[in-house]
Formats: structure tokens, sequence, C-alpha cells
């Protein structure tokens, strides 16, 4: 014979894993995204045939929008593994 008295039921929660505090640290984490893409993108060259370095390869492109996204990623998982207070049900 088996003891089942001291094996617990999982307890099932009703509601949303995430609180609005997450959902609003996603969309802030999506817009950061977003901007770094756009810090990314450049404009259209007047000249296709002169290849300009200094713009393909500026700072803006290369370091900044890079560091930009990944911040922004980083919010995400902030978002995700965000603890819901206490008093949040």
């Amino acid at each position: 014979m088996s003891d089942n008295k001291n094996l617990q039921e999982p307890q099932k929660s009703g509601g949303l894993n995430f609180t609005r505090d997450n959902y609003m640290w996603m969309i802030i984490g999506a817009v950061v995204i977003a901007a770094g893409m756009m810090l990314m993108s450049g404009g259209a060259s007047t000249n296709a045939s002169i290849f300009d370095k200094t713009e393909v390869y500026s700072f803006r492109r290369i370091t900044l929008a890079p560091i930009v996204i990944l911040l922004g990623f980083g919010i995400e998982v902030f978002a995700i593994l965000k603890k819901p207070k206490s008093g949040h049900k």
C-alpha cells in the first residue's frame, strides 16, 4: 500500500502568466529593437556606381545600432523573467 498523504497536487493558476508590467516591458523592448533596426538602415545612394565607405561603415550602423538592438533583446529577456509582485493575482 502506498502512502499518498505526503504527495501534494500541483497548484494550478487560472490567470495569465504575465502581468501588465510584463507586457509594458515587452512593448518597450520591441520599440528599442525597432529603433536599432532604423538606426542600422540607410538612405539611398545618389550615385549607384560609387561606393561610399564612410556611409556604409559609419559608427551609427556598425556600433551603435547593434548595441541598441542587444539592449532591446535584454529588455525582452527581463520582461519574460520578471516575477509579478506579491499583490498581483
